[in-house]
């Protein structure tokens, strides 16, 4: 495990629950279940720390073993901390009617995303029954630099932050359509902050575009996006930002003005 290395010195962390929360992060889709040789491995710890960790969890609830496999998986109860931050984040609940709204207008698929690391993580999901290419559940992360939501995200930073965001990033080729240039991604920055919503043709996943508008608080500061999904079976580049794009920007700004009015 790669410790950040201010920690050395700080005499209130605490590097023993950085240990378990590695552990917990560690299992995903490809992880789905791990052995504590497993564990060690993915997190960088020793295996007598992982099986401390593992047995910990395990008798917290968070992490089972198998009867017959003996591996180790988790268990439901480590969602409770996923949906308690949704429980208490306020713009989720003045965002839903508007999403649900957008939805239904558009006919097409709505999420809200808020930013974390480089990354638009996804709070809230509407799902029309149309075809959608790629399924993404509440949770499910994604970079800035190549995302609808993260570039509308970006445009509403000072360009110097957006700039610095895009240079830290690890900017990986997802498809033939990926932008990595950070010059390329500040002028089409540039061009989503003049007309107030970004758009993303193919660059993550192919087959999939989106479009997207940044909402503000009220210190008018960035704090999440809303995007559309509208697969290139059904649109078109310019048709998805003739018709989709004011309605995602006129969704943006009325969550925008709603979170306002509750500080």
């Amino acid at each position: 495990m790669n410790e950040p290395d201010d920690t050395a010195s700080d005499l209130l962390f605490n590097q023993s629950l950085e240990k378990g929360l590695a552990v917990l992060r560690a299992f995903n889709a490809q992880h789905r279940t791990m052995t504590l040789g497993d564990v060690a491995s993915a997190t960088g710890i020793s295996k007598s720390s992982a099986q401390r960790m593992v047995h910990t969890l395990e008798t917290l609830g968070y992490i089972c073993k198998h009867a017959k496999t003996r591996r180790y998986q988790l268990t439901p109860k480590v969602m409770e901390v996923g949906y308690n931050y949704l429980a208490a984040d306020i713009l989720v609940d003045v965002a839903n009617p508007f999403l649900s709204e957008l939805a239904n207008i558009t006919g097409e698929t709505v999420n809200l995303t808020e930013p974390y690391d480089g990354e638009m993580v996804y709070v809230a999901r509407f799902v029309a029954s149309k075809f959608i290419p790629i399924h993404m559940p509440i949770g499910s992360r994604i970079p800035m630099y190549c995302t609808a939501s993260g570039r509308a995200y970006l445009s509403a930073l000072e360009p110097e932050e957006a700039q610095a965001i895009l240079e830290s990033s690890e900017r990986t080729v997802h498809t033939p359509h990926t932008r990595t240039d950070v010059e390329d991604i500040m002028q089409l920055l540039a061009a989503s902050r003049e007309r107030g919503f970004a758009s993303n043709r193919e660059e993550l996943f192919l087959g999939d575009m989106t479009i997207a508008s940044p909402v503000f608080n009220s210190e008018r500061k960035p704090v999440a996006s809303v995007h559309v999904v509208a697969p290139t079976s059904r649109w078109s580049v310019e048709e998805a930002d003739k018709k989709l794009g004011p309605l995602v920007l006129e969704c943006a700004r009325a969550i925008s003005n709603s979170v306002r009015t509750l500080v």
